[in-house]
Protein backbone atom coordinates (compact mmCIF):
# COMPACT_ATOMS: atom_id res chain seq x y z
CA UNK A 1 0.00 0.00 0.00
CA UNK A 2 2.74 2.41 0.93
CA UNK A 3 4.60 2.04 -2.69
CA UNK A 4 1.27 2.31 -4.18
CA UNK A 5 0.90 5.46 -2.44
CA UNK A 6 4.30 6.69 -2.94
CA UNK A 7 3.06 6.30 -6.90
CA UNK A 8 0.31 8.02 -7.05
CA UNK A 9 2.16 11.35 -6.25
CA UNK A 10 0.28 14.48 -7.87
CA UNK A 11 2.37 15.42 -10.36
CA UNK A 12 2.86 11.54 -11.72
CA UNK A 13 -1.45 11.50 -11.33
CA UNK A 14 -1.50 14.21 -13.57
CA UNK A 15 1.34 13.30 -15.99
CA UNK A 16 -0.36 9.90 -16.64
CA UNK A 17 -3.53 11.51 -16.66
CA UNK A 18 -2.30 13.57 -19.75
CA UNK A 19 -0.48 10.57 -21.70
CA UNK A 20 -4.12 8.96 -21.29
CA UNK A 21 -5.65 11.41 -23.10
CA UNK A 22 -3.04 12.00 -25.94
CA UNK A 23 -3.53 8.10 -26.85
CA UNK A 24 -7.31 8.39 -26.69
CA UNK A 25 -6.98 11.59 -29.04
CA UNK A 26 -4.80 9.77 -31.12
CA UNK A 27 -6.72 6.99 -31.25
CA UNK A 28 -10.26 9.03 -32.33
CA UNK A 29 -8.80 11.93 -34.06
CA UNK A 30 -5.97 10.38 -36.88
CA UNK A 31 -6.80 7.27 -39.01
CA UNK A 32 -5.69 3.42 -38.41
CA UNK A 33 -7.79 2.19 -41.09
CA UNK A 34 -4.26 1.00 -42.75
CA UNK A 35 -2.89 -0.76 -39.85
CA UNK A 36 -4.60 -4.04 -40.60
CA UNK A 37 -3.65 -4.10 -44.26
CA UNK A 38 0.37 -3.42 -43.07
CA UNK A 39 0.17 -5.39 -39.61
CA UNK A 40 2.14 -8.86 -40.92
CA UNK A 41 4.60 -6.60 -42.58
CA UNK A 42 5.11 -4.10 -39.10
CA UNK A 43 5.68 -7.63 -37.10
CA UNK A 44 8.37 -8.59 -39.85
CA UNK A 45 9.95 -5.17 -39.42
CA UNK A 46 9.92 -4.91 -35.44
CA UNK A 47 11.14 -8.51 -35.45
CA UNK A 48 13.90 -8.19 -37.58
CA UNK A 49 14.71 -4.56 -35.97
CA UNK A 50 15.50 -6.85 -32.61
CA UNK A 51 17.11 -9.43 -34.19
CA UNK A 52 19.54 -6.86 -35.42
CA UNK A 53 19.85 -5.05 -32.34
CA UNK A 54 20.82 -8.54 -30.20
CA UNK A 55 22.70 -9.87 -33.05
CA UNK A 56 24.79 -6.79 -33.32
CA UNK A 57 25.30 -5.92 -29.68
CA UNK A 58 26.24 -9.20 -28.44
CA UNK A 59 28.91 -9.45 -31.74
CA UNK A 60 29.98 -6.20 -30.88
CA UNK A 61 30.42 -6.61 -27.33
CA UNK A 62 32.46 -9.65 -27.74
CA UNK A 63 34.76 -8.02 -30.00
CA UNK A 64 34.92 -5.43 -27.76
CA UNK A 65 36.73 -6.73 -24.89
CA UNK A 66 39.74 -7.75 -26.41
CA UNK A 67 39.66 -4.13 -28.13
CA UNK A 68 39.51 -2.93 -24.34
CA UNK A 69 42.17 -5.27 -23.70
CA UNK A 70 44.75 -4.89 -25.77
CA UNK A 71 44.08 -1.17 -25.05
CA UNK A 72 44.78 -1.38 -21.05
CA UNK A 73 47.01 -3.57 -20.98
CA UNK A 74 48.37 -5.46 -24.65
CA UNK A 75 51.50 -4.86 -26.30
CA UNK A 76 51.94 -1.93 -28.52
CA UNK A 77 51.74 -3.96 -31.20
CA UNK A 78 48.15 -4.94 -30.40
CA UNK A 79 47.32 -1.86 -28.27
CA UNK A 80 48.30 0.64 -31.57
CA UNK A 81 45.89 -1.59 -34.00
CA UNK A 82 42.90 -1.20 -31.44
CA UNK A 83 42.89 2.39 -30.88
CA UNK A 84 43.38 3.09 -34.18
CA UNK A 85 40.51 0.65 -35.01
CA UNK A 86 38.48 2.68 -31.98
CA UNK A 87 39.63 6.01 -33.21
CA UNK A 88 37.90 5.79 -36.81
CA UNK A 89 34.87 4.41 -35.69
CA UNK A 90 34.01 6.79 -33.46
CA UNK A 91 35.20 9.75 -35.95
CA UNK A 92 33.29 8.68 -38.72
CA UNK A 93 29.52 8.64 -38.92
CA UNK A 94 27.89 5.21 -39.14
CA UNK A 95 26.02 6.04 -42.12
CA UNK A 96 29.78 6.51 -43.83
CA UNK A 97 30.60 3.07 -42.85
CA UNK A 98 27.98 0.99 -43.96
CA UNK A 99 27.63 2.58 -47.04
CA UNK A 100 31.30 2.06 -47.72
CA UNK A 101 30.64 -1.63 -46.76
CA UNK A 102 27.84 -2.00 -48.66
CA UNK A 103 28.54 0.32 -51.59
CA UNK A 104 32.12 -0.36 -51.29
CA UNK A 105 33.29 -3.33 -50.29
CA UNK A 106 29.90 -5.00 -51.43
CA UNK A 107 30.67 -3.75 -54.88
CA UNK A 108 33.45 -5.35 -55.47
CA UNK A 109 32.74 -9.10 -54.80
CA UNK A 110 30.87 -9.51 -58.01
CA UNK A 111 34.28 -9.05 -60.21
CA UNK A 112 35.77 -11.96 -58.62
CA UNK A 113 34.45 -15.15 -60.16
CA UNK A 114 35.47 -17.41 -57.28
CA UNK A 115 33.18 -15.24 -54.89
CA UNK A 116 30.63 -15.55 -57.15
CA UNK A 117 30.42 -19.39 -57.29
CA UNK A 118 30.98 -19.72 -53.52
CA UNK A 119 28.79 -20.84 -50.98
CA UNK A 120 28.74 -17.39 -49.54
CA UNK A 121 27.61 -15.61 -52.60
CA UNK A 122 24.06 -15.96 -51.71
CA UNK A 123 24.74 -14.09 -48.73
CA UNK A 124 26.89 -11.48 -49.91
CA UNK A 125 25.07 -10.48 -52.80
CA UNK A 126 22.43 -9.87 -49.54
CA UNK A 127 22.34 -6.20 -47.41
CA UNK A 128 21.32 -7.67 -44.29
CA UNK A 129 25.39 -9.04 -43.84
CA UNK A 130 26.91 -5.68 -44.20
CA UNK A 131 24.03 -4.12 -41.94
CA UNK A 132 25.12 -7.23 -39.39
CA UNK A 133 28.73 -5.95 -40.07
CA UNK A 134 28.81 -2.13 -40.13
CA UNK A 135 26.39 -2.02 -36.37
CA UNK A 136 28.70 -4.74 -34.81
CA UNK A 137 32.04 -3.00 -35.81
CA UNK A 138 30.45 0.71 -34.57
CA UNK A 139 29.30 -0.90 -31.22
CA UNK A 140 32.64 -2.26 -30.91
CA UNK A 141 34.12 0.91 -31.66
CA UNK A 142 32.34 2.67 -28.68
CA UNK A 143 32.11 -0.01 -26.65
CA UNK A 144 35.90 -1.02 -26.66
CA UNK A 145 36.60 2.73 -25.11
CA UNK A 146 34.45 1.76 -22.57
CA UNK A 147 36.37 -1.52 -21.81
CA UNK A 148 39.49 -0.38 -21.83
CA UNK A 149 38.26 2.22 -19.09
CA UNK A 150 36.79 -0.99 -17.11
CA UNK A 151 39.67 -2.85 -17.42
CA UNK A 152 42.53 -0.25 -16.03
CA UNK A 153 39.53 0.84 -13.71
CA UNK A 154 39.58 -2.63 -11.51
CA UNK A 155 41.84 -2.76 -8.41
CA UNK A 156 45.62 -3.55 -9.32
CA UNK A 157 45.38 -5.31 -5.40
CA UNK A 158 43.29 -7.37 -6.35
CA UNK A 159 45.20 -8.99 -9.35
CA UNK A 160 48.40 -9.09 -7.51
CA UNK A 161 46.70 -10.78 -5.10
CA UNK A 162 45.42 -13.39 -7.84
CA UNK A 163 49.82 -13.41 -8.79
CA UNK A 164 50.85 -14.01 -5.62
CA UNK A 165 48.60 -16.62 -5.03
CA UNK A 166 50.21 -18.52 -8.02
CA UNK A 167 47.18 -18.10 -11.13
CA UNK A 168 47.44 -18.19 -14.14
CA UNK A 169 47.05 -15.11 -16.39
CA UNK A 170 44.01 -16.85 -18.31
CA UNK A 171 42.68 -17.59 -14.89
CA UNK A 172 42.96 -14.30 -13.63
CA UNK A 173 41.34 -12.80 -16.76
CA UNK A 174 38.24 -15.44 -16.55
CA UNK A 175 37.77 -15.52 -12.90
CA UNK A 176 38.81 -11.47 -11.55
CA UNK A 177 39.32 -9.30 -14.27
CA UNK A 178 36.75 -9.84 -16.79
CA UNK A 179 34.07 -10.33 -13.90
CA UNK A 180 34.65 -6.86 -12.42
CA UNK A 181 35.32 -5.12 -15.55
CA UNK A 182 31.84 -6.38 -16.92
CA UNK A 183 30.27 -4.99 -13.72
CA UNK A 184 32.17 -1.28 -13.99
CA UNK A 185 30.97 -1.37 -17.41
CA UNK A 186 26.89 -1.79 -17.28
CA UNK A 187 25.55 1.06 -16.62
CA UNK A 188 27.49 2.42 -20.22
CA UNK A 189 26.65 -1.05 -21.96
CA UNK A 190 23.25 -0.54 -21.14
CA UNK A 191 22.93 2.86 -22.40
CA UNK A 192 25.35 2.22 -25.56
CA UNK A 193 22.58 -0.75 -26.54
CA UNK A 194 20.10 1.96 -26.71
CA UNK A 195 22.02 4.01 -28.88
CA UNK A 196 22.62 0.78 -30.85
CA UNK A 197 18.56 0.36 -30.99
CA UNK A 198 18.38 4.57 -32.25
CA UNK A 199 21.38 3.68 -34.76
CA UNK A 200 19.22 0.73 -36.47
CA UNK A 201 16.77 2.36 -38.76
CA UNK A 202 20.21 3.65 -40.72
CA UNK A 203 20.04 -0.12 -42.05
CA UNK A 204 16.97 0.68 -44.01
CA UNK A 205 19.57 2.90 -46.61
CA UNK A 206 20.49 -0.13 -47.43
CA UNK A 207 17.16 -1.87 -48.60
CA UNK A 208 16.84 -3.91 -45.22
CA UNK A 209 13.34 -3.67 -44.03
CA UNK A 210 13.41 -2.47 -40.74
CA UNK A 211 10.46 -1.22 -38.85
CA UNK A 212 11.37 2.15 -39.66
CA UNK A 213 11.90 0.62 -43.53
CA UNK A 214 7.98 -0.59 -42.91
CA UNK A 215 7.19 2.93 -41.55
CA UNK A 216 8.52 4.96 -44.67
CA UNK A 217 6.56 2.36 -46.94
CA UNK A 218 3.43 2.92 -45.65
CA UNK A 219 3.92 6.71 -45.51
CA UNK A 220 4.85 6.44 -49.66
CA UNK A 221 1.47 3.97 -49.90
CA UNK A 222 -1.04 5.79 -48.09
CA UNK A 223 -0.02 9.27 -47.77
CA UNK A 224 -0.71 9.55 -44.71
CA UNK A 225 2.33 11.10 -42.01
CA UNK A 226 1.73 11.12 -39.09
CA UNK A 227 0.18 7.76 -37.84
CA UNK A 228 3.57 5.65 -38.61
CA UNK A 229 5.75 7.92 -37.20
CA UNK A 230 3.72 7.90 -34.33
CA UNK A 231 3.51 3.98 -34.10
CA UNK A 232 7.37 4.08 -35.15
CA UNK A 233 8.20 6.46 -31.75
CA UNK A 234 5.81 3.77 -29.45
CA UNK A 235 7.37 0.87 -30.74
CA UNK A 236 10.86 2.18 -29.99
CA UNK A 237 9.89 3.74 -26.66
CA UNK A 238 8.76 0.25 -25.54
CA UNK A 239 11.65 -2.15 -26.74
CA UNK A 240 14.04 0.68 -24.98
CA UNK A 241 12.14 0.46 -21.96
CA UNK A 242 12.43 -3.20 -22.25
CA UNK A 243 16.44 -2.74 -22.46
CA UNK A 244 16.22 -0.46 -19.54
CA UNK A 245 13.96 -2.73 -17.47
CA UNK A 246 16.46 -5.78 -18.77
CA UNK A 247 19.86 -3.93 -17.72
CA UNK A 248 18.12 -2.39 -14.23
CA UNK A 249 17.35 -5.87 -13.18
CA UNK A 250 20.75 -7.38 -14.06
CA UNK A 251 22.44 -4.23 -12.41
CA UNK A 252 20.59 -5.40 -9.29
CA UNK A 253 21.52 -8.80 -9.52
CA UNK A 254 25.52 -8.56 -9.06
CA UNK A 255 27.18 -7.22 -6.29
CA UNK A 256 27.53 -2.92 -6.29
CA UNK A 257 31.15 -3.09 -4.69
CA UNK A 258 33.68 -4.27 -7.29
CA UNK A 259 36.61 -2.69 -5.07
Amino acid sequence: MTGLRAFLLPHRVVMLALALGVVIWCAVALRWDWLPKYLPLIGEGIWRTIWLLAVTSVLGFLLAIPLGLAQAAGPWYLAAPARVFCTVIRGTPLLLQLWLLYYGLGSLFPQFPAIRQSELWPYLRQAWPYAVLALTLSFAGYEGEVMRGAFKGVPSGQLEAARAMGMPRLTILRRIWLPLAIRRALPTLGGETVLQLKATPLVATITVVDIYAVASRVRQDTFIVYEPLLLLAVVYMVITGGIVLGFRWFENRVPSRVA
